[in-house]
């Protein structure tokens, strides 16, 4: 299948942060607020689930969650996720079908994270799910300036997976 086709058949739309998603699940069982860290900012699905779709030359902005997120691989091409962990460090894993890759991925809440096909991909279809569930109020992109400040050492990727200016 070619990108349009996944795009066309889950009826997926634009994702603020790039590429292209549909919402796939969302429990009916809710977490209520007082149950829940302060940095959420209502109740919340105990999980929620997207599938998600990036093609090359696209990519995920930095940008964090409240919650955990777990990256699964379905089609396409390996993808790299970019993580920046809130001691400092950095790393990126590959979701893909091959030797070295993994077909799971969780980055954990409050970390600074993005996405793209990785090097001689053509398209990623992927899908996450979240616990607690996903909602847009705890959902933060990254600006480029800031993240610099806080890994001086990864500035060249900050700058390039950023859609936010310096």
């Amino acid at each position: 299948m070619a990108p349009s086709d996944f795009i066309n058949r889950f009826s997926m739309q634009p994702h603020p942060e790039g590429g292209f998603y549909s919402s796939t699940y969302q429990a009916s069982l809710l977490i209520p607020q007082h149950s829940l860290p302060n940095s959420f900012k209502g109740n919340r699905p105990v999980s929620s689930a997207i599938f998600y779709l990036l093609e090359h030359g696209d990519f995920s902005s930095f940008h964090r969650i409240a919650s955990d997120e777990c990256w699964h691989f379905y089609a396409g091409d390996p993808l790299w996720i970019h993580a920046l962990a809130p001691d400092g460090s950095y790393t990126r894993t590959t979701l893909g079908p091959y030797e070295g890759m993994t077909f799971q991925y969780v980055v954990k809440a409050g970390t600074w994270f993005a996405s793209e096909p990785a090097f001689g991909s053509n398209f990623s279809f992927v899908g996450c799910t979240v616990s607690p569930g996903f909602h847009f109020d705890e959902f933060e992109m990254a600006t480029a300036d800031r993240l610099i400040s806080q890994y001086p050492t990864q500035a060249s990727l900050i700058t390039r997976l950023c859609r936010a200016p310096l």
